[in-house]
């Protein structure tokens, strides 16, 4: 398979031309951040200085904070691009300086970490900065290469496998196992215990594997908390730190306030499938497993975000559940209204619309995504 271009490579590179502007990217290790700038570089050559901030001599380089030190540095470059940006002290305050005093400069940075990055951005590129997530492959990127017959035969490997960007080239199923395990113990581990001194590696391990078997299920902080001998707070503070370096994501209960409608806890799903499997070193095929609803739900909300992302949509994302016990398990939100989905991995699956919520939100749009019709929901 050879380059499968991004989806926000064209606007990342149409938003370069905008001056005094900041390009933010943010993404998980290893779902292509460098291949992008690369990329993107090829647009911009010779006139573009590439640095890394996990590189000491390059943090070395920016850590006089002063214009006539970054001037120096460019010198007759227009474009700055910073790779793992979030590694640099102070970073925000250094791009804002260079962004006020060096006319015509324009500069894109990547960060693995939001927690990291943007702390260290947020204020003082407040109204100059444009921010874009990078996931790992998209089945909308995957579908430009691959026709419908393809994919369907691809589904199974990716609810499996996942698809990040090094992971799909593999052909053996026991490479991408160990370059799964490899990704969690060489990077996405490394990253959150590197977070304020964290040291208890077991006990994150543990909290991912809890929400691994939990995917789609309600979860109670208190509850996880006993479980793992840890605080509710403590529990909050870890998800919240997965969060941030793109390994889980949470989705919270709908409600316009009424009183039967339930949304005290959350469920928290991850970004890849691949990284779920691995967490809990599952990996058989679906015909073994007894996960695939899971799986399926998980995949299409991953992919869901995915296309949401790239097309810049605004909406806010929910699941819904009454007292009755009624539920759907994706609820969209947007100026255009309400959006409700049922996701079944069965086709056959007859599922109806919920009384009380179409007793509550009649307006509301009612569809249930299965195998048959999914790259509607995707692409």
């Amino acid at each position: 398979m050879k380059y499968i271009k991004r989806a926000i490579e064209d606007h990342v590179i149409d938003n370069l031309s905008s001056k005094n502007k900041v390009i933010l990217i943010y993404g998980a290790r290893q779902v292509g951040k460098t291949e992008l700038i690369k990329r993107i570089m090829a647009t911009t050559k010779p006139n573009v200085l590439l640095l890394n901030g996990e590189n000491y001599e390059h943090e070395e380089l920016l850590k006089k904070r002063s214009t006539a030190n970054y001037k120096r540095l460019i010198g007759n470059k227009h474009f700055l691009f910073i790779d793992e940006a979030q590694a640099i002290p102070d970073i925000g305050l250094k791009l804002k300086l260079m962004i006020d005093t060096i006319p015509g400069l324009k500069i894109l940075a990547t960060g693995s970490s939001s927690f990291d990055l943007n702390n260290q951005v947020g204020e003082p590129l407040v109204g100059r900065k444009t921010e874009y997530l990078l996931f790992p492959l998209a089945q909308m990127e995957l579908a430009v290469q691959e026709d419908y017959p393809t994919t369907v035969s691809n589904l199974e490997e990716r609810l499996i496998f996942g698809s990040y960007p090094e992971l799909v080239l593999l052909q053996e199923n026991k490479e991408k196992v160990e370059y799964l395990k490899d990704m969690i113990n060489s990077y996405l581990l490394k990253d959150i215990i590197s977070f304020e001194g964290i040291k208890k590696r077991d006990k994150i391990v543990s909290l991912l594997k809890l929400i691994a078997f939990r995917v789609g299920s309600e979860i109670s902080l208190e509850g996880i908390g006993k479980e793992l001998q840890m605080s509710k707070n403590t529990v909050d503070r870890y998800l919240d730190l997965l969060s941030k370096v793109f390994i889980i994501h949470k989705v919270t209960g709908f409600s316009r306030n009424l009183d039967n409608e339930i949304t005290k806890k959350a469920k928290w799903y991850f970004f890849d499938n691949g990284i779920r499997n691995a967490i809990i070193s599952s990996f058989n095929p679906l015909s073994l497993r007894d996960d695939t609803g899971k799986l399926w739900e998980n995949y299409l909300i991953s992919e869901r975000i995915k296309y949401q992302s790239y097309n810049r949509l605004h909406v806010n994302n929910y699941f819904w559940r009454h007292k009755s016990r009624q539920e759907i398990d994706w609820v969209e939100e947007s100026d255009s209204g309400l959006k409700a989905f049922e996701l079944k991995w069965n086709p056959k699956v007859m599922k109806h619309v919920p009384g009380q919520w179409l007793k509550a939100y009649p307006d509301a749009a009612f569809s249930v995504i299965n195998r048959d019709n999914y790259m509607e929901f995707i692409t």
